[in-house]
């Protein structure tokens, strides 16, 4: 008889209960997150414009933002495996707090790029620590649906935050980021006072040895273990991803005439498509087709995605393609990290905090490309969009088979010879 057919019902019951509990709790805790970040993002082109910058500027702004998060979330993702999930995303709610205030109070250019990269190190916690939070929280059966809790609030905050985002800064453009600070604080008091902790001490690695800062010897042994395809997928979809979220604002506003508002409206319709998509079907749609046909699915259907938008003519035509758009995008995130947390034999902080670098790899690269096409011509992100989600396609064909067992470890710790 197994083990699994040894224990007792009720505890099975009781513990399914309180791993819902915990999902959750992190659930609402990542929302008011989310809603702080998605108040602003309507709003960064404009605040960028009105300093006089171009869509290269833009790029670059988004850009350090990623580098940060680039060099410090597998730090965070390696600590959190050594000290416990529930202080890292305490430092990541507070600190993106403290860099919307900065931001929010800026009046030079330098001050935006300042309070951008230091968002990018403190809040670059909160994602891959909420990753391993629900790894530490799910079996393997249900760990699709529960990255989509991650990617539900996510899609929740971009529900709720564009649209509010852009009334806001009907007074003044800095406003939302005042509101998105308080928010960041009410999260970090949240956790501290209802999220317990999901790695209990005797599941921590070793706190022996320096941790490792921008591993990039790791990520470079990452490539050849059995998660290395999927560390490709994540910088793919990141960088077309980017494509769209990092010119938005300033192609609506050149193609359409669009402002705040407007941007924040369409940016709504996002999140609430994204939510319904990552929140109430990722599980279900991971169970019946896997995760791997989903993947290609979803990479196909956001090439056409991007395509489409460029034909857009009028405001519902452009919330009906954008809608097409992200229904495909929005699966992409969550069954990629469901696959790289199945397929590693690391930690998973540290196997979450790879897959984030990967990703932000993409985002420094996504936003410094579409700044720079953008100037070419406005188009062209989009164009360059659709043609790397179909190279992600031809890569998931040729390279991502459906059943990859475990094979090597990624060590923490580099190996001697």
């Amino acid at each position: 008889m197994s083990a699994a057919q040894q224990t007792p019902p009720l505890l099975v019951i009781i513990i399914m209960k309180q791993e819902q509990k915990n999902l959750i709790i992190l659930f609402f805790t990542l929302v008011v997150v989310m809603l702080g970040f998605g108040m602003i993002i309507p709003i960064i082109p404009f605040f960028i414009e009105s300093f006089g910058a171009s869509g290269s500027s833009l790029g670059m702004l988004m850009a350090s933002f990623a580098v940060m998060q680039f060099l410090f979330a597998p730090v965070w993702g390696s600590l959190s495996d050594r000290y416990g999930r529930k202080r890292f995303l305490v430092i990541g709610a507070l600190g993106n707090g403290i860099a919307m205030l900065f931001f929010g109070l800026s009046s030079e250019l330098w001050m935006l790029f300042a309070s951008r990269a230091l968002s990018g190190i403190l809040s670059s916690a909160t994602l891959p620590t909420a990753m391993a939070y629900i790894s530490d929280s799910t079996s393997d059966e249900n760990r699709g649906g529960g990255m989509g809790v991650v990617g539900a609030a996510m899609g929740m905050g971009m529900v709720l935050g564009p649209g509010l985002g852009g009334w806001l800064a009907g007074s003044s453009l800095s406003t939302p980021f005042f509101v998105a600070a308080a928010l960041s604080v009410v999260a970090m008091i949240f956790v501290l006072v209802v999220l317990p902790e999901s790695l209990p001490k005797e599941k921590r690695t070793s706190t022996e040895g320096k941790i490792q800062g921008p591993q990039f010897d790791e990520m470079g042994k990452a490539l050849f273990s059995p998660i290395g395809i999927l560390l490709v997928m994540a910088f793919l979809l990141s960088f077309g991803l980017t494509n769209f979220e990092a010119v938005f604002g300033l192609f609506s506003l050149e193609k359409h005439g669009y402002g705040p508002q407007r941007v924040g409206t369409v940016l709504t319709v996002i999140g609430l498509t994204s939510v319904l998509m990552q929140g109430v079907l990722t599980g279900p749609l991971t169970k019946r087709w896997g995760d791997v046909n989903l993947l290609r699915l979803s990479l196909v259907g956001s090439a056409i995605g991007f395509v489409f938008m460029l034909m857009a003519n009028s405001f519902v035509t452009v919330l009906i393609t954008v809608s097409v758009f992200v229904i495909s995008n929005s699966l992409l995130r969550p069954v990629v990290s469901s696959l790289t947390s199945k397929r590693s034999t690391s930690g998973q902080g540290m196997a979450m905090g790879l897959n984030n670098s990967f990703m932000s790899l993409g985002r420094i690269a996504g936003p410094l490309w579409a700044g720079f096409i953008f100037d070419v011509n406005y188009n062209y992100p989009y164009i360059s969009g659709s043609i790397i989600m179909l190279v992600g396609y031809i890569v998931s064909l040729i390279w991502l088979s459906k059943d990859i067992a475990p094979q090597a470890e990624i060590s923490p710790q580099p190996v001697s010879d």
